[in-house]
């Protein structure tokens, strides 16, 4: 094993430049797929054709759900790298648990809603108004019940940790304390709520790609 070792030159793992830009995707894919399933309506008492005029619309949200959550992913790893030797494993264990947890709820309600789109008869779903509205109650609730809160928590969490370090803008800390509260507080039915958590990513990511843009031109200088 040294043998081989000593015929190679080993290097040590980075984070890819291009992880940066993890925040924006995910920004864009998550925020498309929650706005789809927001413009859906509200009230499925119309019957069967509820499901039937959305279908292909959920369908699409649930086409892009699997690359946000890949891409979320890399924004974790992106926020945590940043913190390097700064990393407390209190805070960081909470950032990466609420994360973690927002991701599981997230596909979990995109599936219910996918489940409530599944075709069990040849000319299209077989439901009555009762098993959807059922659904899409849980789907709601899951979405802004669950997922909401753990967003929050994630944002308490990464505010926190960029006040006590510095690393990033203390005004940024401020807007996240702000956005966690409405979120962890505010009570809805309305999906647009869940929009404000992939327009911070966005936030966080554009501050994050024009700090680390200027260092590397301070780097160049």
């Amino acid at each position: 094993m040294d043998a081989d070792r000593a015929g190679r030159t080993l290097r040590r793992l980075t984070t890819p430049r291009a992880a940066a830009l993890a925040g924006v995707l995910f920004a864009v894919l998550g925020g498309a797929s929650i706005l789809l399933m927001a413009l859906l309506p509200r009230d499925p008492g119309a019957g069967t054709e509820w499901i039937r005029s959305g279908a292909s619309q959920v369908r699409l949200a649930l086409t892009l759900t699997p690359f946000a959550g890949l891409a979320f992913l890399w924004f974790i790893g992106v926020v945590r790298d940043r913190f390097g030797e700064l990393e407390d494993r209190f805070f960081s264990t909470v950032l990466l648990g609420s994360g973690l947890l927002f991701l599981a709820m997230y596909f979990a309600a995109m599936s219910i809603a996918g489940g409530l789109v599944s075709s069990p008869v040849p000319d299209g779903p077989a439901y009555s108004v009762e098993v959807i509205r059922f659904g899409r109650s849980i789907m709601v609730q899951t979405f802004n019940v669950f997922a909401l809160k753990m967003a929050g928590t994630f944002m308490i969490s990464l505010g926190i940790m960029w006040l006590r370090t510095g690393l990033m803008p203390r005004w940024l800390a401020v807007v996240t304390w702000i956005g966690a509260a409405v979120l962890i507080v505010t009570v809805s039915q309305d999906l647009f709520l869940f929009l404000v958590f992939p327009g911070w990513v966005l936030l966080v990511s554009v501050v994050h790609l024009l700090r680390t843009s200027r260092g590397l031109v301070a780097d160049a200088g």
